[in-house]
């Protein structure tokens, strides 16, 4: 693709990456079909070649973009399916967060608008605050219907419990020997929403030999802010991260939300410093460090059928694929691929909540392309994914580290507590067949 910055404008250095990104795009169209939502819609500035055209366009004239162009860069879930497939691999993530910055710092939303996204921005970051926050949402539900939509999407959103546990800077022991000694990212979202994924993760990395660490002054990855645009509040989380962690000696950050793990690794270009790169280097997916470590023998094998759904994060992102999966065959479960197991279910980050009606339409087919498997658990590795596809299955939807920790000794997940299972019938042929790794990744 060819540009046309000015030299003034080049010697802007996130106008110069900006240009260095957008001239490795050929316009080969490969990331067209794999986009949700030009798929949904058809339109072509609803797909990544478009976004790109309005990118460009956007900020070599600089200022306020138009009200069209942010609608539909609004639009983008960065699920990075189009860097999967991408035949010259154009950077398109730092390229959209780069277009969201200037969105952000040039563009005047409605007032509305702003307040939204002022609010989830300050709020979700905060475990306690925003566990008060949806404690007054459950209050609130009785008047969704009379709310505009994103408002009623929102409180649709809310569960009808949590189980939260704000941890404290502390560190479990291993069990045995120890062979490692590793950070544990605790999360922002995830300690209000579902307490038991962390409580899970450190009796699984105990059991195996792991010391577990929750390091004060850690707190929010950054991610949520980042992908509103709202650079400065994403650089300082960080920055408080690595800072953090750098005065903690562990073999690995381990986190056990993938959006959260694909901020983290990305450090070192978010905050440009030899210790962002650093932690960013060390950063694990718990599945990497258990795949890694290896699973001990399942205490009591279940073979229940578990539909793995990919978070976008972790297949995209971070490109952990098979380790989920053989982690969940050596715990005894028969584990079926998704169809259109590339597509992003709506959820990413806070797009639900940003873009109800897209999120919706993403959900429910997702929903209905995990239902088409039958299964009897739904697995997947990231807490906005569980709270979307939670609302529109039928399924209990559980975190891997939950099911990993249950076979190895741990407690029934709370998701599966009242729930029906059907039986296990062990046929050897047959669970075999079902957990064999799957061959139609097109990518």
């Amino acid at each position: 693709m060819r540009t046309n910055f000015s030299a003034a404008q080049l010697a802007d250095p996130e106008i110069a990456e900006a240009d260095a990104i957008l001239q490795t795009c050929v316009h080969y169209g490969f990331c067209t079909n794999t986009c949700p939502t030009y798929v949904l819609t058809r339109d072509e500035n609803d797909s990544p070649r478009g976004r790109i055209d309005l990118m460009r366009a956007m900020l070599e004239k600089g200022g306020a973009p138009e009200p069209k162009t942010v609608h539909h860069l609004d639009r983008c879930l960065s699920c990075l399916s189009c860097m999967t497939t991408c035949a010259v691999k154009v950077d398109y993530v730092h390229l959209i967060d780069r277009a969201r910055v200037h969105i952000e710092r040039h563009f005047k939303r409605p007032l509305a608008d702003r307040g939204l996204r002022a609010l989830l921005a300050y709020v979700l970051p905060r475990p306690r605050l925003f566990l008060a926050a949806m404690q007054a949402g459950r209050l609130a539900k009785p008047l969704a219907k009379f709310l505009p939509k994103r408002l009623s999407a929102m409180l649709s959103m809310v569960p009808s419990e949590t189980h939260a546990e704000i941890l404290a800077p502390q560190t479990f022991a291993a069990e045995g020997s120890r062979i490692k000694r590793v950070a544990l990212l605790a999360g922002c979202a995830q300690q209000a929403l579902d307490s038991s994924i962390n409580a899970a993760t450190i009796r699984l990395l105990q059991r195996h030999g792991c010391d577990v660490t929750i390091t004060a002054g850690a707190g929010c990855c950054g991610s949520l802010p980042l992908h509103m645009g709202r650079e400065p509040e994403a650089k300082k989380f960080a920055t408080a991260n690595v800072e953090a962690w750098s005065r903690e000696p562990v073999d690995a950050i381990i986190v056990n939300a993938s959006g959260c793990g694909t901020t983290v690794k990305d450090y070192g270009h978010l905050l440009a410093t030899p210790d962002a790169l650093r932690i960013g280097a060390l950063t694990r997916d718990v599945t990497e460090i258990m795949h890694d470590i290896g699973l001990k023998a399942p205490a009591n094998p279940r073979a229940y059928r578990v539909a793995y759904h990919d978070p976008c994060s972790m297949q995209h992102g971070q490109k952990v694929i098979d380790q989920p999966r053989a982690l969940l065959r050596a715990a005894g479960f028969v584990v079926l691929d998704v169809p259109e197991k590339h597509f992003c279910c709506g959820s990413a980050g806070t797009y639900n909540l940003l873009q109800p009606d897209m999120a919706e339409a993403l959900g429910q087919r997702k929903a209905a392309h995990i239902d088409s498997t039958d299964p009897d658990i739904v697995a997947t590795g990231n807490i906005g994914c569980m709270t979307q596809l939670s609302h529109y299955l039928g399924k209990p939807v559980v975190h891997t580290a939950e099911l990993l920790d249950w076979a190895t000794g741990g407690p029934l997940p709370r998701a599966l507590e009242g729930i029906a299972l059907r039986e296990p019938v062990v046929r050897a042929p047959e669970i075999a067949a079902a957990s064999a790794p799957a061959t139609d990744n097109f990518w």
